[in-house]
């Protein structure tokens, strides 16, 4: 499994937004700069966050950008939804995938549990616990 740089640099965009101030907002100009992205790559990252309504404009369309939830409640997962559909490791344990083996595959619960322990990990990490260094090596 490999996350997209989008969701990477989604990951990376939210932390910088959560630094910033409630009234004024982190601008895109100063994201761009924090973390080495061109305004035109940036562009696509916000426009995902916002429409997953992860962020918003502080205070009209020139502004910085906040959050629109406390940083406890955003998971990674929810910032990971906002660029892929979902976390699925092999085709055969996601929705609608049909394999002529899944009756008599040994391996299948295998992947269905690790892919799940996988989404868990995601939901179970917080915006707020990586400013705050709660996950490390």
């Amino acid at each position: 499994m490999k996350i997209s740089t989008r969701t990477r640099y989604g990951v990376r965009t939210m932390i910088e937004v959560a630094k910033g101030t409630p009234e004024q907002g982190v601008f895109q100009k100063d994201i761009a700069a924090s973390q080495l992205l061109s305004n035109k790559y940036l562009d696509h990252i916000i426009q995902a966050l916002k429409t997953a309504q992860l962020i918003r404009n502080a205070r009209g369309r020139k502004s910085g950008y906040v959050l629109t939830r406390d940083p406890a409640d955003i998971t990674i997962f929810d910032i990971h939804r906002a660029f892929e559909p979902g976390i699925c490791l092999v085709d055969c344990v996601s929705e609608g995938y049909t394999c002529e083996m899944s009756d008599g595959c040994q391996a299948r619960g295998f992947w269905g549990n690790l892919n799940n322990l996988i989404i868990d990990y995601f939901k179970s990490v917080t915006l707020e616990d990586l400013i705050n260094g709660k996950v490390s090596l």
